[in-house]
């Protein structure tokens, strides 16, 4: 069986802990905490930690069940629930949607649907793919993204305050946070491999790993950057 990805990375995005924790201080006061589409709700799980009232929604019900399991071991209180995020009727004084937003068809999409859940005033963490640099013919034929997937960070921007928010604080993950990402990505598969190499099922594992480094390495690596954009609601 291939370790889940949970057991190799923090987070399932190119966020360092300093980072994360970089946007947690950015997003205070942190009271009441929504995030939809949390995976195994790491950063919820942080926010829980500081004081704040949790709650991650999810369709993944394995990683739901590892972040309750992590709630328990560390002592933290935080709910979490199987269910299709982009359904949450709930409002939110923090909401996050990072490394989520195909929960909804498009980033505008997205930025709308989370407008209407926070209450006046309140504030978004966006986590979103942009262009750092155009992607060639060549880059986008190695990596499963289209080229109007995604905008430059300008754009992105500009998107979000035309969607009714104010930006607070942008960054973004830098070189080694995506090297680091991508290759903890990949250890569960390398170790499976290393363990079982005669096994049946190693010809399809070793595809898939080799179809991962190469979209990384001759698509986007240096070409996708992650932008994470802490948003506060305005109000007519």
């Amino acid at each position: 069986m291939i370790p889940p990805l949970h057991e190799d990375l923090d987070f399932n995005a190119p966020l360092s802990s300093a980072h994360a924790d970089r946007l947690l201080d950015r997003l205070a006061p942190l009271t009441t905490v929504v995030d939809l589409g949390c995976g195994w709700g790491e950063l919820l799980l942080r926010a829980a930690a500081r004081g704040a009232t949790v709650h991650g929604v999810d369709q993944d019900a394995e990683a739901i069940a590892h972040a309750r399991a992590q709630a328990a071991s560390r002592g933290l209180s935080a709910t979490f629930e199987v269910g299709d995020a982009a359904q949450w009727t709930g409002t939110a004084d923090v909401l996050i949607a990072s490394g989520s937003t195909h929960i909804w068809p498009g980033t505008a999409a997205a930025l709308t649907a989370t407008h209407r859940l926070l209450k006046p005033g309140a504030r978004l963490l966006i986590g979103e793919g942009f262009w750092r640099q155009e992607p060639t013919e060549a880059q986008l034929a190695a990596m499963p993204m289209q080229r109007d997937e995604y905008t430059s960070l300008a754009a992105l921007v500009d998107l979000a305050h035309t969607t009714g928010y104010r930006l607070l604080h942008l960054s973004e993950a830098t070189q080694d946070e995506w090297d680091d990402f991508q290759c903890r990505h990949a250890l569960g598969w390398e170790r499976w491999l290393h363990a079982n190499p005669h096994h049946p099922e190693a010809p399809t594992i070793r595809t898939r790993a080799d179809a991962h480094r190469h979209g990384w390495l001759h698509g986007w690596r240096g070409v996708l950057g992650m932008a994470y954009l802490v948003l506060q609601r305005q109000d007519d």
